[in-house]
């Protein structure tokens, strides 16, 4: 409507012409006057239309958390309420837990008595040693006697017989010693390998117990607010993600800026580019004092890809046919000002209007000053959104 009308000006002029000369109008009088406004219609909607580009599928995506349950059983402790906010580790709901806290106790139950094995151990070491000392002792004593009955022997003064007795003597003791040295590496192989390794496993079995009874309490892995609550006091918990227990929609990163999608036609391709100013209009921010209604936005990314050309592997063939709707390009958008993210809702549908700045000469300023066009054609449609009750896209919730 503001192309036709900045354009008439010709038709404007002409008639007005005609009618101080007394002349019929008449379309063939009109006839240079309206090629004109056609043509220079035409010249100013193809400018218009191709250099700022709009889409009608504004949206400001945002993700949600499924909560399921990592074991099953009745559900026993529900401590929140639909909509509640809540905090990273608070607790969901708890799930009946007695087989899980009886595996545990069971677990250090073991970790106890390897505990008391260990003891033992060390006093069976004690034992061994002091075995190892009484048997040197001993064999000390059996060697110098031997010797002893050894000289007598050679001097005439004992008896082979008494030398014999010792020599077997030395030799019980030699065997006795070993003995009491081998109940010592025992012991010792015990402390420092057996007895460690059972305590490890213990200790996996402890810790492998405790996870399962910790699983029976579910948290809160992020700040958000908890939608769709769909469980009380014994329900049986499910772990399905498909049927999740509740819904938490998580707070944005601290930092992480807020975007915008948006898809435009792939001939926007030769025109859109990072960086170039464009404003949103959401349906979830028109106010009747219009203000914060319209915001000022840049390109921040252009996708690549066109969704629409992907393949998934699967068991048919490629239907080329299948391609004749043609997909959309995805454009990222950031918000202009910062202050401005805390008044856009996620979910909220807009419109996005962008506007070429980057051309240079006469021609690129002209084709700039022609996107007032276009910002004047969005407030009006906000304002007639505002005034209808319906969206910005023409829908409406009834």
């Amino acid at each position: 409507m503001f192309e036709l009308l900045l354009t008439s000006f010709p038709v404007v002029i002409r008639y007005f012409q005609l009618r101080r000369r007394g002349e019929a109008i008449s379309v063939w009088n009109m006839r240079t006057a309206v090629f004109m406004w056609a043509a220079m219609a035409f010249a100013l909607f193809l400018t218009i239309f191709y250099f700022h580009p709009k889409s009608y599928s504004g949206l400001l995506p945002f993700r949600t958390v499924s909560v399921v349950a990592q074991t099953n059983g009745p559900v026993t402790e529900v401590p929140i309420l639909n909509g509640q906010r809540v905090a990273k580790g608070d607790l969901l709901f708890r799930i009946e837990n007695s087989t899980q806290t009886a595996a545990l106790n069971q677990a250090k139950a073991e970790f106890d008595r390897i505990a008391a094995v260990e003891v033992k151990a060390q006093d069976a070491l004690l034992v061994a040693q002091s075995s190892v000392t009484e048997a040197t002792a001993s064999l000390d004593k059996l060697r110098v006697d031997l010797e002893n009955a050894q000289t007598l022997f050679e001097r005439n003064v004992g008896t082979e017989n008494a030398v014999r007795e010792l020599d077997a003597a030395v030799a019980v003791a030699e065997a006795e010693l070993a003995a009491a040295q081998a109940q010592v590496d025992l012991a010792q192989t015990d402390i420092s390998q057996a007895i460690p390794a059972e305590r490890r496993a213990a200790e996996a079995a402890v810790e492998r117990a405790q996870v399962a009874l910790d699983q029976t309490a579910v948290h809160a892995f992020s700040d958000g607010v908890v939608t769709q609550l769909a469980m009380s006091v014994g329900s049986p918990a499910s772990q399905l993600i498909l049927s999740p227990a509740m819904v938490i929609i998580p707070d944005r990163p601290e930092g992480m800026p807020l975007r915008i999608t948006a898809g435009f036609s792939q001939v926007a391709r030769a025109t859109l580019y990072e960086g170039m100013p464009a404003e949103i209009a959401c349906d979830s921010n028109i106010a009747m004092s219009f203000r914060n209604s319209v915001l000022p936005a840049r390109v921040a990314s252009i996708q690549p890809a066109i969704a629409a050309g992907q393949i998934v592997p699967g068991g048919r063939l490629l239907e080329a046919e299948n391609g004749l709707r043609r997909g959309s390009m995805l454009v990222y958008f950031e918000l202009e000002h910062p202050e401005h993210e805390a008044i856009m809702i996620d979910g909220s549908g807009c419109i996005v209007q962008t506007y070429t700045s980057n051309l240079s000469g006469a021609a690129g300023h002209v084709i700039a000053a022609t996107g007032v066009v276009k910002a004047v054609g969005l407030r009006l449609k906000v304002w007639g959104a505002l005034i209808s009750g319906v969206g910005l896209a023409g829908g409406a919730a009834h």
